[in-house]
């Protein structure tokens, strides 16, 4: 009885760690991709639909960080070049701090949310991907809503579980769903992996446009 129960705790914690390991690289290839994306300029739209961007409220925010990274790196070296062991990691991990946050801001433009003859297609970021169907979604309406910081992903109520894709706190679209609908979403735990949701919430910079698209459809 000691063995199994004390076995049952390892193994958690090796899956746990081999779930994260393969998070991280497939993040790690999410990053390269979009850089290779945004050199080649070929954004990640389906055939026939149209892509809208969400990184409005976040352009500037991710270009100041790449500035500030890519200027501690020479101020980094002047101070520690007398260490090239210390010297060549620091530059090693500097340049690889660019380099991902650059990929960040490459995926925020290369992958915006569509919409086209298969449906919609929500995303954010390096991993989210949420594709609904036209046969799923109920209506889709322009609508505000400014949360609080740190509010939950999914917000539940007794009629409804929504998932939010908030930018800077914000949504400015909702998305209904005809019937609860099993998404893929990046993690695990409360808010990753299988999850069931009634309607998503999501940031698009230009809501105006994304409607005119939609009514093509519904």
């Amino acid at each position: 009885m000691s063995t199994a129960t004390s076995a049952r705790p390892e193994t958690s914690v090796w899956l746990r760690i081999g779930r994260f390991l393969k998070r991280a690289l497939v993040m790690e290839l999410s990053i390269y991709a979009s850089i290779g994306r945004f050199i080649a300029r070929r954004p990640a739209v389906p055939r026939g639909a149209a892509g809208f961007g969400y990184h409005k409220p976040v352009v500037t925010i991710l270009m100041i960080f790449i500035v500030l990274s890519a200027v501690e790196i020479p101020i980094f070296d002047l101070i520690v070049h007398r260490w090239p062991a210390v010297r060549i990691t620091l530059l090693v991990l500097g340049i690889w701090g660019v380099t991902w946050m650059f990929g960040l801001l490459c995926a925020h433009l290369m992958r915006p949310h569509t919409v086209g003859p298969e449906g919609i297609r929500v995303r954010a970021g390096l991993e989210t991907d949420v594709a609904l169907s036209w046969d799923d979604i109920a209506s889709v309406a322009r609508n505000l809503r400014v949360d609080e910081p740190k509010s939950p992903k999914i917000v539940e109520t007794d009629a409804s579980r929504t998932l939010m894709l908030r930018m800077n706190n914000e949504t400015d679209l909702e998305i209904e769903l005809e019937r609860p609908t099993l998404v893929r979403l990046p993690g695990h735990g409360v808010a990753g992996g299988r999850q069931q949701i009634t309607g998503v919430r999501i940031w698009v910079d230009d809501p105006v446009a994304f409607m005119d698209e939609v009514r093509k459809y519904i």
